[in-house]
């Protein structure tokens, strides 16, 4: 029996919400525990869909992994499988993520091309150039990537984008080449400068991270640590952009607001008071009394507005007074999205990469159906804004990216339910 949620409009969001740990890092430092013999503890872990999937692709390889509460205990084998062509691999993106840690530790892998989000193309073609440039032969056979070498060498690399991922894979097997890799262009996102503490943690010599170059000294071997996970910034931005669609008042913990400065800074031009706090009490404020005002989103790399942000950046344009220009450049198929709010009511075109949205007052009640993630939680946020009960279909897709998404608003004055279908 399938479940949907039912949003009913109207609420003002009041109250505190804590954010844990980020999906686009644990499951990057679950693959990194491939590196290392032994156990490796990794805390601070979300409770979504998509850990036990990595826990089951981590075990089709040979490894034993412990999921308790929000800690992963991950114990490596000396000898690992190099086939990560499990059903588990093909259900989440960040299955590839294993590619460069297998190269680098076993020098073969066939890996499950990924599956995931419907947001568009994302090749692999930077990540295949990368390890072959560290000597490895890559290629796709059987609907799996493949890769050998007999071992690699450090060496310069240069990406013609910043992708996280082909980031993580080249890092990762760069860790255990001879010599000195530099990766130019490299992304620059708090979960790549997660992954590199990491692996320093782990005995790996990464320099750079948080900038465009990141330089590898290789090593010959890592060891087992303990680490915790960064909190989720796409999620605290989430609350963040609740609070100023509803007019409400959330205080978020548990994520580095420097990890939203362009997010907050956003939210400021739409008319709210943020406050951020940091140290142990790390998080910000958000407060919104009016409706807000219209302001224009591009979307970027890091430290740029995030992709993974444009639902919500959309969302809250097709209530706020004025029109606003959403301007997409990562994913072609993130505006179907759209799609979903105009049948909300949303006045909104798209053209190529660019959305104009003039904001109305009040959305109308409709059923909706999530693509990916984020969509799903940016048709939720309209649900709450719009006039009578809103019904959001595949929440599957929701419960891959946010722990408790309902029992959260709810706890924020929401009134939401999960229907039987």
């Amino acid at each position: 029996m399938s479940e949907h949620f039912r949003v009913h409009g109207g609420a003002r969001l009041v109250g505190d919400v804590d954010v844990v740990g980020a999906k686009n890092s644990v499951l990057k430092l679950m693959a990194a525990a491939l590196l290392a013999e032994g156990t490796t503890t990794i805390t601070n872990c979300p409770d979504i869909l998509d850990v036990p999937l990595m826990a089951d692709a981590l075990r089709s390889l040979g490894c034993e992994v412990e999921l308790e509460g929000d800690v992963a205990r991950i114990t490596t084998p000396a000898e690992l499988s190099h086939r990560a062509d499990s059903e588990a691999m093909g259900k989440l993106r960040a299955s590839i993520c294993v590619l460069g840690p297998l190269v680098g530790r076993c020098k073969r892998a066939v890996v499950a091309l990924p599956g995931g989000d419907a947001i568009g193309s994302r090749p692999l073609d930077m990540h295949q150039s990368g390890l072959e440039k560290l000597g490895a032969r890559t290629w796709i056979e059987h609907g799996c990537i493949v890769a050998e070498a007999e071992g690699l060498q450090g060496t310069q690399i240069w990406l013609d984008f910043p992708s996280m991922g082909a980031t993580e894979n080249i890092l990762m097997a760069a860790v255990l080449a001879t010599g000195t890799t530099v990766i130019d262009n490299a992304a620059r996102e708090p979960e790549i400068v997660d992954l590199c503490l990491m692996l320093n943690q782990m005995g790996a010599k990464v320099e750079g991270a948080g900038t465009s170059t990141l330089t590898v000294h290789g090593v010959t071997e890592l060891k087992p640590t303990e680490h915790r996970v960064i909190g989720d910034r796409i999620v605290g931005a989430t609350w963040g952009f609740a609070a100023v669609m509803t007019r409400g008042d959330v205080r978020v913990r548990g994520v580095n607001p420097h990890h939203l400065d362009l997010v907050l800074e956003k939210l400021r031009m739409a008319g709210a008071e943020v406050t951020v706090y940091e140290g142990e009490d790390e998080g910000f404020r958000v407060v919104m009394e009016g409706r807000p005002k219209a302001v224009d989103f591009v979307t970027l790399p890091y430290p740029g507005f995030a992709t993974d942000n444009q639902p919500f950046a959309i969302a809250l344009s097709t209530v706020s007074e004025g029109t606003s220009m959403i301007t997409e450049n990562l994913f072609e198929s993130r505006f179907r999205f759209i799609d979903e709010m105009i049948r909300l009511g949303a006045d909104a075109r798209t053209d190529g990469h660019h959305a104009v949205i003039r904001g109305i007052e009040k959305l109308s009640s409709a059923p909706v159906w999530a693509s990916d993630i984020r969509a799903g939680a940016g048709l939720v946020l309209a649900g709450l804004c719009a006039d009578g009960a809103t019904e959001v279909y595949e929440i599957f897709h929701i419960e891959r990216g946010y722990p408790g998404f309902v029992e959260n608003l709810r706890k924020l004055g929401a009134n939401v339910e999960r229907v039987s279908s």
